[in-house]
């Protein structure tokens, strides 16, 4: 699979053929955005095209309203990973900034679609909106097909318990720590990704020495105390205990998750890692003192030991 950071990085080889193409925001990359990569890959198959999905960056939401939108499930790199587990040939990342959030509908399909990437088939939800002041849609798509020479198809919606599957439904999932049920809609395990940084060895300082990870992110869809697994540092998943959130104890503002990673002594600062959230043990809350918070880890350590027990950790 081959990223392409814009428009402006298109190449021949991206587009000499055409191809069939899907466009969304993808945040998360659930069962219902699977659905859809199928949809496109057993299309691309039959016509012998290559695949792209062409998302945006940042969102349009977080565009439009940064200080109101909803936590994103997945940050670009988080989203690219999850794609990667399919055999999609490109993603197209386009910059929404102010000047793409002046295009026209009629615009975005010329510049985009024709120009761009040249799109033979095309695969969209009947609910998708483009343009200045969201004013294209599925007809519009259709009306330019006709001109253009490409084909529209519809998004096959994924439907579990009556209802369909969206990223609203798992962020609310995610709030209430109702990992499994998250975990149900998004068809694998809830992740997080990010680099271990030097922190303030607060944790070491009271016998539980933490990984500190920095999300990027300004607000995360879940927080609290949690059973974890971390994959990147050794072959198998490491468990732990990690906090998400910002640290009222010592009056932290940042967004900050900590691992305490159980029986490890390695150096492991400057690596990618990526932490599984496999149980919620608790809220997190502000101590009146180390030892009070001490305390409290201990239990943690003893509870996500238990949880992770049941999950074949020896």
């Amino acid at each position: 699979m081959e990223f392409i950071r814009s428009l402006t990085q298109l190449r021949p080889r991206h587009y000499q053929r055409g191809g069939v193409a899907t466009i969304g925001n993808f945040d998360g990359v659930h069962r219902g955005h699977q659905t859809v990569l199928q949809q496109v890959l057993v299309t691309a198959r039959q016509l012998q095209l290559p695949s792209t999905v062409i998302i945006f960056e940042p969102q349009p939401q977080e565009f439009f309203a940064p200080t109101t939108v909803p936590a994103r499930l997945t940050r670009l790199r988080e989203k690219i990973l999850a794609m990667q587990r399919y055999a999609i040939d490109q993603i197209l990342c386009l910059r929404f900034n102010a000047e793409f959030a002046t295009w026209s509908a009629s615009e975005f399909i010329q510049r985009v679609l024709v120009e761009g990437i040249q799109v033979q088939h095309l695969v969209v939800g009947d609910d998708f909106r483009f343009g200045q002041a969201r004013v294209g849609n599925f007809a519009t798509l259709q009306q330019a097909g006709g001109h253009y020479g490409f084909t529209i198809d519809r998004w096959q919606t994924f439907i579990l318990d009556g209802e369909r599957v969206s990223s609203t439904r798992i962020r609310e999932a995610l709030a209430q720590g109702n990992l499994n049920y998250a975990n149900l809609l998004l068809g694998r395990p809830y992740t997080l990704c990010g680099r271990v940084t030097y922190g303030q060895q607060r944790g070491r300082s009271i016998g539980f020495p933490t990984a500190n990870i920095f999300l990027h992110r300004r607000v995360s869809p879940l927080s609290g105390v949690f059973a974890v697994k971390v994959h990147g540092l050794t072959a198998s998943p490491w468990p732990g205990v990690a906090n998400l959130g910002t640290r009222p104890t010592i009056g932290g503002q940042q967004l900050l998750l900590e691992v305490h990673l159980f029986d490890f002594d390695q150096s492991i600062y400057g690596h990618a890692v990526e932490v599984e959230f496999i149980a919620k043990l608790r809220e997190e809350q502000r101590f009146d003192s180390f030892e009070s918070l001490q305390q409290q880890i201990q239990k943690d350590v003893q509870v996500a030991k238990t949880k992770l027990f049941w999950e074949n950790f020896p």
